[in-house]
């Protein structure tokens, strides 16, 4: 296991330390996991597909739900909501 420190700046960045980043390519994404006072970082291009596709989903559905609690959703007829889904 390596280990290395690293400061967070104003703007709530950290660097990844040189030594440790060697496996890591500019674009790179990173799932970030917080659990209590621990932050897990995991490359998703390591990670299977499919549960790629379920991190996706989920945050789409998180927006969806924050937005909805915001007032953001409107009421449509069956008609309507078909036409503009069809239309996407």
């Amino acid at each position: 296991m390596e280990y290395a420190i690293a400061k967070v700046s104003t703007k709530g960045q950290i660097v990844i330390p040189n030594r440790l980043r060697q496996n890591i390519k500019t674009g790179d994404e990173f799932l970030i996991v917080k659990d209590d006072n621990r932050i897990i970082l995991k490359n998703i291009r390591d990670m299977a597909e499919d549960l790629k596709d379920d991190l996706i989903f989920a945050e789409k559905v998180e927006k969806a739900w924050q937005d909805h609690d915001k007032g953001k959703f409107v009421t449509k007829t069956k008609d309507n909501f078909l036409k503009d889904l069809r239309a996407c």
